[in-house]
């Protein structure tokens, strides 16, 4: 039959059918040369035949195609026997040959990476369509179809090519846009990914570990073509390509954040010697060197303490969120304490051995440049890089704002790219603006941020304390400010929402100032994990911060007083101290009336002291503690606030030794219903305290209050 077939194209070389019948056979059997020969032939002489374009659209396909069948292969390779310049042209009329945008760009996009003399001719016109093309399409996210081919195929064709000329306006634009786009991809939403995941299974979706091997696929493209490798140095790439086209101050190549950031400076110094040219092509050049140094280290920044709002990569991404605060570890003072000895006879050795404690409110807030913030390297183990993350973005923001012009420039890009709904950005700027020690500008900031979460739930972890975020910051900024009754008001609402931790509470050794904090400066800050077992003794300090500043003031406040003391239970005994100071006054006062004192005190050493005071050696202290002395005489159901007792513990070992300290020195002359209630609150010790002191914060939130009015 092929012998035939030779005869007849012999004797009727213009007979298409006979041609074709010969290139079918020879590509059936699958052989390259003689198939790419046939294919060559029936392309020059009957170039108008639609089984030919049939053909040559399979082929064209094939190549464009991810897959590595044997028949791909087979068809690539019969493309690749064609002469070079057969190739270009059948490339080229191919395109024409398409009506839909994505198709043509991705064919003309063969022609360009094949043939690079294209470049010149078809490069930028390819780019304008695409740009145009997504106008058109009115898409809603830069990160599409039309701007991934433009930014990641046909840009870096485009301004590698010394051939093609640019001018610097346009260039500009194309980095605007690249950037647009990049960031936009880095910084996508976790449930983007989840539109595409339709079989798999909602709890796999959440967690951050399983969405670091999730497939993302931008609509309109394949899996393979909306996968982008090392997208921030693509980015630096273009803009180190852009930044030598347009002749801008670059003394070496690859260099990194740290190093772009301080030649910005320097540059910044004598920006305004310059000619309005020169202003304005350097004035571009700061602008976008530090854009991207800011919001890179930003990203990674609110990536490392908030994972989840991104689609995880990084194996810290696991982790749980961090939040910035003031550190809060001096509420308890600065003074020395002697452990050995017992507490009411460290009081009874004389008048005046305690150093007064100063006021919270006394210190800096913070306004300084630079402040140092703990970070638990368990629960952040690249905390040095991401405080480095902090730093450089902190400083790149600051020199954006440092001149009119640069300001001006930055703020039409963030226009024009609405970062005012990203809500990452927004918890970089809220933890800056925290830093900076402005907290009446961070509060505005947390109500944009509330805003932001709550029209962005879908990203959130529903019924998690990552909701919390906002609360607990702003409970922070207006302590800082002195509005404690503000304080106090969102530290109870976060507590409503916390479920205290029923296991032990294991103490990790923090980092200690080597300054005391009457001499610091400014506050330190501390990164703090976002889960009940953190936040909620955070919570309990700042309300003992609030509470202490009205309690020993000179006016008498026993309900404040009485606050201090079940607050100073949390972390004991580092508070010995400031009870001992509470005790002090007492016995300056003659008298103490807090009827809340049994529902919520379970610390041995403070019973004991309180025992004291009853005695004639502690002074005789008049003492109103109880709430409803019949009830609790009489073992009948407790009043509000006391814990009922199926939730009672049985007491410690160590608290039935210590019961006789506590009942040898009451029984002589005191009272009978006082040493019933003691002897009763010492079988509560062994009660988990945060448990206790989370009913304290709810069943009492109304006094609470009341008492900072």
């Amino acid at each position: 039959a092929k012998a035939w077939l030779i005869t007849a194209r012999t004797l009727y070389p213009t007979d298409f059918g006979i041609q074709y019948e010969m290139y079918m056979i020879e590509r059936n059997a699958e052989r390259t040369a003689s198939a790419g020969r046939l294919l060559y032939d029936m392309f020059a002489n009957f170039p108008d035949q639609p089984m030919v374009w049939r053909e040559i659209s399979v082929i064209t396909a094939a190549l464009r195609n991810d897959v590595q069948d044997k028949q791909t292969q087979f068809l690539r390779g019969l493309f690749e026997t064609l002469p070079g310049r057969t190739q270009c042209e059948m490339l080229l009329k191919a395109t024409e040959q398409c009506f839909n945008t994505l198709e043509r760009a991705e064919m003309l996009l063969l022609l360009l990476r094949r043939f690079p003399d294209s470049v010149v001719q078809h490069g930028v016109s390819l780019g304008e369509t695409l740009l145009e093309a997504e106008n058109l399409d009115d898409q809603d996210s830069p990160v599409n179809c039309f701007r991934k081919l433009f930014v990641c195929d046909v840009l870096p064709l485009i301004i590698n090519n010394p051939d093609v000329r640019l001018p610097a306006n346009l260039l500009y634009q194309y980095l605007h846009k690249a950037a647009e786009f990049y960031i936009g991809y880095v910084t996508r939403s976790p449930s983007l990914e989840n539109q595409h995941q339709g079989s798999q299974d909602t709890a796999d979706i959440k967690s951050p570990t399983k969405r670091s091997t999730q497939k993302y696929i931008i609509e309109g493209l394949t899996e393979k073509s909306s996968l982008i490798m090392d997208p921030w140095d693509r980015l630096f790439e273009i803009m180190s390509i852009v930044a030598m086209r347009c002749d801008w101050q670059m003394d070496k190549a690859n260099r990194n954040c740290g190093e772009i950031l301080h030649r910005m400076k320097d540059l910044c110094r004598y920006i305004n010697n310059f000619d309005d040219e020169g202003h304005r092509k350097y004035k571009h050049q700061v602008v976008y060197s530090t854009l991207l140094v800011f919001f890179k280290n930003a990203f990674q920044y609110v990536g490392s303490i908030q994972p989840s709002l991104f689609q995880a990569s990084s194996p810290s991404s696991n982790q749980v969120p961090l939040i910035l605060l003031d550190d809060l570890s001096n509420i308890y003072g600065d003074v020395d304490i002697d452990r050995g000895k017992h507490i009411h006879k460290r009081r009874k050795l004389g008048d005046g051995r305690e150093k007064t404690l100063s006021s919270d409110d006394e210190e800096c807030s913070g306004k300084g440049r630079s402040r140092h913030i703990i970070v638990n390297k368990i629960e952040l183990p690249n905390s040095i890089d991401v405080l480095e993350n902090f730093k450089l973005a902190r400083e790149s923001w600051e020199l954006l704002h440092s001149q009119e012009a640069l300001e001006k420039e930055f703020t039409r890009i963030c226009m024009s790219w609405k970062t005012e709904t990203w809500l990452w950005l927004r918890i970089f700027i809220t933890d800056m603006i925290v830093y900076q020690g402005q907290y009446r500008k961070a509060i505005n900031s947390l109500h944009q941020l509330g805003a932001l979460q709550g029209a962005q739930q879908h990203v959130m972890n529903q019924g998690t304390l990552e909701q919390q975020r906002a609360l607990i910051q702003m409970a922070a900024c207006h302590f800082a400010l002195g509005e404690y009754r503000m304080t106090c008001d969102k530290v109870l609402d976060v507590m409503c929402s916390v479920i205290p931790c029923t296991q032990d509470v294991v103490k990790v050794q923090e980092e200690i100032p080597k300054v005391k904090p009457r001499f610091r400066k400014v506050l330190d800050l501390k990164l703090l994990p976002c889960t009940s077992k953190a936040m909620m003794p955070y919570c309990l300090q700042l309300m003992l911060a609030c509470f202490k500043l009205r309690a020993f003031t000179d006016i008498r406040d026993d309900l404040a007083l009485g606050h201090v003391i079940v607050l100073l239970q949390l972390d004991w005994p580092r508070g010995e101290n400031l009870f001992l100071k509470a005790v002090n006054k007492i016995c300056q006062q003659g008298s103490f009336q807090y009827e809340n004192f049994f529902n919520y005190v379970t610390n041995i050493d403070m019973l004991e002291e309180f025992a004291y005071l009853r005695t004639t050696e502690g002074g005789k202290i008049h003492l109103e503690l109880l709430p409803n002395q019949g009830l609790l005489i009489k073992n009948s159901s407790p009043p509000l606030g006391v814990l009922p007792q199926e939730f009672k513990l049985q007491p410690s070992s160590q608290t039935a030794d210590r019961h006789h300290t506590v009942t040898r020195g009451i029984t002589k002359g005191v009272k009978e219903d006082f040493r019933l209630a003691m002897e009763r609150q010492v079988s509560r010790c062994g009660e988990n305290l945060m448990v206790v002191l989370h009913r304290f914060c709810i069943n009492e939130k109304i006094i609470l209050l009341q008492t900072l009015m």
